[in-house]
């Protein structure tokens, strides 16, 4: 690659500061639906704003800025690869049964005393299986507010029970696009990401569990008829069977052999299309002649591919429960591919022009300890967090910004990767303007200023990633 002057902390903040522009404007304008196209072409913009000033201003060669940019793609590939079998994954385990069986048998055991709890840990099991905080909480969320209300509960200690639950799931799932996203960034292995996780994960829930315990025992109630009604309704729709749960028993065995993730998903996939076919053949019907087009051949096989590749619309007579059921399939996961993409272009730009360089280099002079490293990457993440409104864009630029300083301090890839998904992940719901705060705020009819100081979980996590790291606890640095 051609030498050329690196431009200056300054300067390298103008395709920064166009991106939040541009992206403030979008979130203004399209709310939650920003991430159906227009933040992608946002962050374009703001790529072209990259390359002008350092084709212009610093004479680099569009050959390096292209190669910097191919490069950045082919680091994420494994990670859209694996988002692509996540969505099929997802309807699998949705249709096959999987997924209702763990609702209906979680529902089963929550007793009125302990419901914050039992909606913390539903939301986390739900999200681990679906990998997707925006369902749950779009979901079964909806189903906990209700029941939460009748029971008596403050709309903010619900909402915060169920965000909670909602976003230890997201950040500890295979399943789910931030973490994939999260380890793809730093070019770490998936289930090392993950089971380094736990480090700060467990403790952040553990104290969750405890305060909503405390509270939840000073409330008395005995309305069930909401999880009576519930349950009745899954169990009507589907099969509902304990065989359904050696899906995620399999699972489980193949992430603790530590085989690669691609493989551990693929087989969990097949796995559920054959439940799928053996246990609920009449919704796989259902599927086809919902999507024929006039063309019934074949009707369980087609439901069985629809379940894979495309959305689901299953009807139910509780309101609730169909919004449940509908899955998304591979194609439900083409935005963020293409989210991925145009942010692996602005990456690539700001790091060929060696703006990344230039504005990383700021944290330098403060990073002399790994309390100081990791608080500083808290710091830039939740900053981002704030200023891009998308938690998206905060991991990939967190990652970019920071994966080099590591690097060359020694530092393994999955103390960068725990530390973004510390910082990043579970506070973009905390943020009024950002897509995951204005989503929830949305779908549960609660303010974000009113559920946030009871999210525990998230507020919690940024906190004990910096305390392990002033501890040291398992943090290797290499000579």
């Amino acid at each position: 690659m051609s030498n050329h002057k690196i431009p200056s902390p300054l300067v390298s903040f103008i395709p920064v500061i166009a991106l939040v522009i541009l992206l403030f404007a979008t979130i203004r304008t399209f709310g939650s639906d920003a991430l159906s196209g227009s933040s992608q072409v946002s962050l374009l913009m703001a790529t072209a704003v990259s390359i002008f000033i350092g084709i212009v201003f610093y004479k680099v060669a569009w050959t390096d800025i292209e190669l910097a940019i191919i490069n950045n793609i082919s680091g994420v590939s494994p990670a859209i690869i694996i988002l692509l079998i996540i969505g099929a994954l997802s309807g699998a385990w949705m249709v096959s049964g999987v997924v209702p069986t763990l609702i209906y048998y979680g529902m089963k055991v929550i007793h009125p005393s302990f419901f914050l709890t039992s909606a913390c840990i539903i939301c986390a099991l739900i999200s681990i299986m679906t990998g997707s905080s925006w369902t749950t909480i779009a979901t079964i969320g909806i189903a906990f507010m209700g029941i939460g209300r009748a029971q008596g509960f403050h709309e903010g200690w619900i909402a915060g029970a169920i965000i909670s639950g909602a976003y230890f799931g997201d950040k500890m799932s295979p399943l789910s696009d931030t973490t994939v996203l999260a380890a793809s960034v730093t070019d770490t292995p998936l289930f090392r990401h993950i089971r380094y996780m736990l480090i700060t994960t467990v403790p952040s829930m553990i104290i969750t569990l405890i305060i909503f315990t405390v509270v939840g025992l000073s409330f008395k109630s005995e309305n069930i008829a909401h999880i009576d009604e519930f349950t009745t309704a899954l169990a009507d729709k589907f099969t509902i069977t304990p065989w359904l749960l050696i899906v995620p028993i399999v699972t489980g065995i193949l992430i603790a052999k530590r085989l690669p993730s691609i493989i551990t998903l693929f087989i969990s996939t097949l796995l559920a299309g054959v439940f799928a076919l053996i246990f609920q053949p009449d919704l796989l019907n259902e599927i086809a002649f919902a999507n024929a087009d006039g063309n019934t051949t074949n009707s369980t096989f087609r439901g069985l591919m629809l379940t894979f590749y495309g959305g689901t619309h299953l009807q139910s007579y509780d309101a609730t429960l169909t919004e449940l059921i509908a899955t998304r399939g591979m194609s439900g996961m083409l935005n963020t591919v293409w989210l991925i993409l145009c942010a692996m272009c602005f990456g690539g730009s700001m790091t060929a022009n060696g703006m990344i360089g230039s504005i990383t280099s700021i944290f330098l002079h403060y990073m002399k300890k790994t309390f100081s490293l990791v608080a500083s990457t808290v710091a830039a993440g939740i900053s981002l967090n704030l200023t891009t409104a998308d938690q998206y864009i905060s991991i990939i630029l967190t990652g970019n910004m920071f994966a080099d300083i590591y690097a060359k301090k020694g530092y393994e890839s999955r103390l960068l990767s725990r530390t973004i998904e510390d910082s990043v992940t579970v506070t973009s719901v905390l943020i009024p303007w950002n897509t995951c705060g204005m989503t929830q705020t949305t779908i549960l009819n609660v303010s974000t200023l009113t559920y946030l100081p009871y999210c525990f979980f998230n507020l919690i996590s940024p906190l004990m990633s910096i305390i392990i790291a002033s501890i040291g606890y398992k943090i290797i640095k290499k000579e």
